[in-house]
C-alpha cells in the first residue's frame, strides 16, 4: 500500500444491548418497555441480549462465598453464566418500575450478585479496579423507570434525587461506567389509556434509536482517529 494511502476502515462492529429487565407481571408496562427497546434496537441491526429476571427464576440473594475476601473470587455457576452473557456489551439498560422509592430485590440482587461481582469495598472506594474493565468500564448505562405516583411526588419525598445519585450515579462512578441517562414515566396506573401507552412507547423507540446512533458514532469517531 503506498505510504500516502488512507488506512481502511476496520469492518463495522455489532454493537450490544443487554437488557436487564424485572417486572413479575408479564403484560405489564415495563416488559411493553422492554420490547418496544429490544424490537428498535435489532431494527437498526444491533444486538440485544435480554435477562428477564423473573422469568429466568434469577436467584438474587447473595451468598456467602460471593462476599469480598483475601480468597480469589469464584463466581457461582449462574452468576458465571450470566457473566458469560454480558460479555461484549456497549450498553447495560436496566427496566424496573420504583417500588417504595427503590429499585426492585431482582434489580438490587442482580447488581450485587453480577454487576459487582468479585468486586470489593476498597477497590470500589479508591478505584482499585481496571479503568478499562471488559465488561463495564467505559459502557453506556441507560435505565427507563416507572412509578405510579407522579415524579413530583417522588422528588418531594427525595426517591427521585436519591435514586439517581446513590443508584445510578454510583454504579457509573464505580464501576467506570460513561455518564448515565435515566428515563422515567410517571402516572403508570391500571386502566391507563392506551394512547398515553402508546406515547410513551414512542419516547423508548426514539430513546433507542438515538443510542444505536450514538454508539455509531462513538465507533465512528474512534476509527477515523486511528486512520
Amino acid at each position: 500500500m503506498p505510504q500516502n494511502a488512507e488506512k481502511p476502515l476496520r469492518p463495522a462492529k455489532t454493537f450490544r444491548h443487554s437488557l436487564i429487565v424485572a417486572h413479575p407481571d408479564l403484560d405489564s408496562f415495563t416488559m411493553a418497555v422492554a420490547t418496544t427497546y429490544r424490537e428498535t434496537v435489532e431494527a437498526c441491526g444491533q444486538q440485544v441480549v435480554l435477562r428477564d429476571l423473573y422469568r429466568m427464576g434469577f436467584d438474587p440473594v447473595l451468598k456467602s462465598p460471593e462476599l469480598p475476601s483475601s480468597k480469589p473470587f469464584v463466581p457461582q455457576p449462574d452468576v458465571a453464566h450470566e457473566l458469560e452473557l454480558l460479555s461484549g456489551t456497549d450498553v447495560f439498560v436496566l427496566i424496573y418500575p420504583i417500588w417504595f422509592g427503590t429499585p426492585p430485590a431482582m434489580i438490587k440482587g442482580y447488581v450485587e450478585r453480577v454487576i459487582g461481582a468479585g468486586a470489593s469495598p476498597r477497590s470500589l472506594a479508591h478505584h482499585l479496579g481496571e479503568p478499562s474493565n471488559p465488561l463495564l468500564g467505559g459502557k453506556l448505562l441507560l435505565s427507563f423507570t416507572s412509578s405510579g405516583s407522579s415524579l413530583e411526588w417522588l422528588s418531594e419525598q427525595q426517591a427521585w434525587t436519591s435514586l439517581q445519585t446513590i443508584f445510578d450515579g454510583y454504579l457509573a462512578r464505580a464501576f467506570w461506567m460513561d455518564t448515565p441517562q435515566h428515563i422515567h414515566f410517571d402516572g403508570i396506573v391500571e386502566g391507563l389509556d392506551k394512547a398515553s401507552i402508546e406515547t410513551d412507547l414512542r419516547k423508548v423507540e426514539a430513546q433507542a434509536r438515538l443510542t444505536c446512533s450514538r454508539l455509531c458514532q462513538t465507533a465512528g469517531m474512534a476509527q477515523t482517529a486511528a486512520r
